[in-house]
């Protein structure tokens, strides 16, 4: 399987301007650039975009996870905080921050913290990152 995204950029780093697009059409030339990226102008950057990917996968792989120890989930809520931190050479993401609450009928919460992190080191795009990935996980009644 494979998924396309791309990317259009015209001009300098502080005066360019940029599209994001995605194959599936989830994104269609959504604006991004140097303000929406350090000056929080609204449009989208490449680090919220991967935090929702990362969010998006943690949860499915937590909900097979679940499924296989015979859990349902009711809700999974993930949200992903990115760290982009300047360096010597250049700008990297050096972490990300998932926090997690779910409701899941019938999980013990020493069940569901160890299935919680199994999914956050097993769902692709964790592997992907060259970050340090923590989790905070929480189950709620």
């Amino acid at each position: 399987m494979k998924k396309t995204a791309s990317a259009i950029w015209e001009g300098g780093i502080k005066d360019g301007k940029g599209r994001i697009s995605t194959e599936s059409g989830a994104l269609k030339q959504n604006p991004y650039g140097f303000n929406t990226r350090f000056e929080n102008t609204p449009g989208t950057n490449p680090e919220e975009l991967i935090g929702a990917a990362h969010a998006g996968c943690f949860s499915m792989a937590l909900s097979l996870m679940l499924g296989e120890a015979k859990l349902v989930p009711e809700r999974i809520d993930t949200t992903a905080e990115v760290t982009l931190e300047k360096q010597d050479d250049g700008f990297a993401i050096t972490a990300i921050h998932l926090t997690l609450k779910a409701k899941v009928p019938g999980a013990s919460d020493e069940q569901f913290k160890e299935i919680a992190n199994k999914a956050k080191a097993g769902c692709p795009v964790s592997k992907v990152l060259n970050a340090n990935i923590t989790l905070d996980a929480t189950l709620v009644s």
